[in-house]
């Protein structure tokens, strides 16, 4: 008998989840006054011990999906960082978020995963929103900032084919083991750069950060993308750029602009739309 929701649907909404929690990082990241090594290193290393508490043991089920996700995961973080600190912000992340198209790409080849007409109009959708939205941010920036960021989004999208190919296993293992990559190297980092003043504020944020931001989100992405494909999940991970100005917003006042509203609601409903069609076209659930 078919429960009420499908698997695509509640995969889908599992992603949703996903990406509203990581949109997280933009306002939490703005209040913290501290340089990006730190936050990225101790954001993981809070991540890696709060799925620790999830996953119960730090013995996990080696494969070459797992590895390949880790290592993948592990290097956009670290290349967004670095991308942040050699090119503008916005540059960094419309270039990571060309991501889906890597994936579309990849999902094919190695995963035999059909690549649906409705999916192909969303992710050209998805690039004129993601334009329009940083429209007024864009800037030529350094060219090594803006390839290490282009680096990150083939990185992120080899993140969503390693982790769908564990669809019969734990996709958690991939975040534990990426987060302890993430978090010694960035650390490591840190460690040569001048001590930041920690106060109430601060460790509340990055408590925030790795608990909520990438712990529980690593939590909902692992749900989701066993029960959906590696592009719809790319492409509901976009709303994530999408809801970041709203929390700054809603916190800070800073009102989005024209574009950012007109972009949004382009990727917001062309990713909608197309996440809905794709999930009906699924006979049978498990």
């Amino acid at each position: 008998m078919r429960s009420s929701f499908s698997p695509p649907l509640t995969g889908a909404l599992a992603m949703v989840i996903c990406g509203f929690l990581w949109s997280l990082a933009g306002l939490f990241i703005k209040i913290l006054d501290w340089n990006p090594f730190l936050i990225a290193g101790l954001r993981s290393l809070i991540a890696f011990l709060f799925l620790f508490a999830l996953v119960g043991t730090v013995r996990l089920k080696w494969s070459g999906a797992l590895l390949g996700a880790a290592l993948a995961n592990a290097a956009t973080m670290l290349l967004f960082v670095a991308a942040n600190k050699t090119t503008t912000a916005a540059n960094a992340i419309l270039l990571q978020y060309l991501a889906p198209v890597f994936t579309a790409v990849f999902s094919v080849i190695f995963l035999k995963e059909h690549l649906y007409r409705e999916q192909v109009i969303a992710l050209f959708m998805t690039i004129v929103g993601m334009v329009i939205l940083f429209l007024d941010r864009l800037s030529p920036g350094q060219l090594l900032g803006n390839l290490m960021a282009l680096t990150s989004a083939f990185t992120f999208s080899l993140m969503f084919i390693f982790t769908r190919m564990q669809k019969e296993g734990d996709p958690l293992h991939s975040f534990m083991a990426s987060h302890a990559v993430a978090a010694l190297v960035a650390l490591s980092v840190a460690a040569f750069l001048p001590l930041p003043v920690f106060t109430t504020t601060a460790v509340g944020s990055i408590l925030v950060l790795g608990v909520v931001q990438i712990g529980l989100a690593a939590f909902f992405f692992s749900y989701g993308i066993k029960r959906i494909s590696a592009v719809t999940a790319n492409l509901l991970a976009v709303i994530e750029p999408v809801f970041n100005p709203v929390w700054v917003f809603l916190v800070l006042g800073e009102a989005p602009s024209a574009n950012t509203l007109v972009g949004g609601a382009l990727i917001l409903g062309s990713v909608t739309l197309a996440s809905l069609i794709s999930a009906r076209r699924v006979p049978k659930y498990t």
